[in-house]
């Protein structure tokens, strides 16, 4: 994993579930999450893009007055991703699995133990 960028909980991450052609920038990548996810790209969400071969994940974020790119090209092997619901165009995914696909640890074998989680009143 990169140095360069910080993964938090405090960001939803969401994942685009068609390929994605690596050559799109910054105007084309907004395009697709305004017109097919119908979200809006400057509220502070990451979105995941992965090409066909699943070599290649640029994750497009807006903050600080402008958009950055992160692009990840594997020299070998995969990104895996997690298991879609075939209606869905996107899945938000945790930071935690994020790092995991970026790490080329498997997604299916991952098992989290129990923690305790304050729940928040209404």
């Amino acid at each position: 994993m990169s140095s360069l960028i910080m993964l938090s909980d405090h960001r939803a991450y969401h994942l685009y579930r068609k390929e994605t052609d690596m050559r799109k920038g910054f105007n084309l990548l907004c395009g697709i999450i305004v017109n097919e996810l119908g979200r809006e790209v400057t509220q502070g969400d990451a979105f995941i893009f992965i090409n066909k071969p699943r070599t290649h994940l640029k994750l497009l974020v807006y903050e600080q007055g402008g958009f950055t790119i992160f692009y990840r090209r594997l020299e070998k092997g995969a990104f895996e991703v997690p298991v879609f619901d075939l209606d869905a165009k996107s899945m938000q995914i945790t930071a935690n699995q994020l790092h995991f696909i970026l790490q080329g640890i498997s997604l299916q074998t991952i098992k989290y133990r129990k923690r305790y989680q304050h729940q928040m009143d209404k």
